[in-house]
């Protein structure tokens, strides 16, 4: 059975020696490393399967990691900071992050995130010429070729723009999409005055796809940061 490798980019060495324990564990293989350039180079030789990444390193700031992995890789970046601040997050973000996950941290929740992000890597590289053109969550199906949502086998009557975010949201499932991402993608812009208008359309899909908007189970909200499709 393939064990998923792990590199584990983290200079407080406490911290560092509890992930490489819970890797252990969990029967993870693992590599670590305290530098942005211990890091660079882990992620070309070792090939991880995730890099799980501090930002505050002693050589080099984790985003400048993050926007360097991303020119050669697509490999899963799951940042671990002790910064709080939603302009950090969306910064991590937009440069290429998959998921943020703040420190005081709870290794439940770091293995829930991996597990995550593993998953949708294994989606997206075992995909076939089927799953390309019907996705599967839950009780939500998309037929892209078609341009069809439906929910419990009912055809979902979405306006052009909830189409596009359902679609969006689902091609990037389990992944914390940015306000910036979303009205770059779906809007072409990113002027920080059409966020209203994303929330009222976001808004509107959620009514159209969850049971209880008060208790979503597909789209969750990161406040201040963006949105991400849960895995069902």
């Amino acid at each position: 059975m393939y064990k998923p490798k792990i590199l584990i980019v983290e200079d407080d060495q406490a911290i560092n020696n509890l992930i490489k324990t819970t890797m252990e564990i969990q029967n993870y293989r693992f590599q670590s490393c305290n530098t942005g350039a211990g890091a660079m180079m882990a992620a070309v030789s070792y090939n991880p399967d995730i890099i799980i990444l501090d930002l505050g390193l002693p050589d080099m700031d984790g985003i400048d990691i993050i926007s360097k992995v991303r020119t050669f890789s697509s490999v899963p970046i799951i940042v671990l900071s002790a910064r709080s601040e939603d302009r950090d997050k969306v910064g991590a973000l937009d440069a290429g992050a998959d998921d943020y996950v703040t420190k005081p941290f709870s290794t439940d929740e770091l293995l829930a995130r991996i597990r995550v992000a593993l998953r949708r890597a294994m989606y997206d590289t075992s995909k076939t010429d089927t799953r390309r053109r019907i996705y599967q969550n839950g009780d939500l199906k998309i037929d892209f070729l078609a341009g069809c949502a439906y929910m419990d086998g009912k055809e979902l009557h979405l306006t052009p723009i909830e189409y596009k975010l359902l679609c969006l949201l689902a091609k990037n499932t389990g992944k914390v999409l940015t306000h910036n991402f979303i009205l770059k993608e779906v809007w072409g812009s990113t002027i920080a005055s059409d966020t209203p208008s994303l929330r009222v359309f976001m808004a509107t899909l959620r009514k159209k796809i969850e049971k209880d908007t008060s208790n979503p189970q597909y789209i969750q909200t990161h406040i201040g940061v963006g949105y991400r499709m849960l895995k069902k």
